[in-house]
């Protein structure tokens, strides 16, 4: 079943450029990952240091190889030393299964 990933960063506007560079080099990297769907990248309408990163994979163990990678780890690392560890979150959510209902 498909899963999204949320990636949720604060940028400070001086880190911007290295940061979505980053950013789109992890993209790049993924989509050369098994069970990559699609990702994209938002900025908050209402703080404009806040950004969302949406990722789509096709099964939640997909996710979770490319997260625990080496690559993944790397670049992630430097986007962490430019603004830190705490300002990126991560929450992954799945589509919600359709249960069918029986009718007697």
């Amino acid at each position: 079943m498909a899963v999204r990933v949320m990636v949720r960063r604060r940028i400070p506007k001086d880190k911007l450029a290295d940061v979505l560079d980053l950013t789109m080099e992890l993209r790049v990297l993924a989509s050369q990952e098994p069970g990559y769907i699609s990702g994209e990248t938002l900025i908050s309408d209402k703080n404009s240091e806040e950004y969302l990163v949406i990722s789509t994979w096709q099964m939640l163990d997909d996710w979770r190889s490319w997260e625990w990678s080496k690559e993944r780890y790397e670049v992630q690392r430097k986007i962490d030393v430019l603004i830190g560890e705490a300002n990126t979150t991560y929450e992954v959510y799945h589509y919600p299964e359709k249960k069918r209902v029986l009718v007697a």
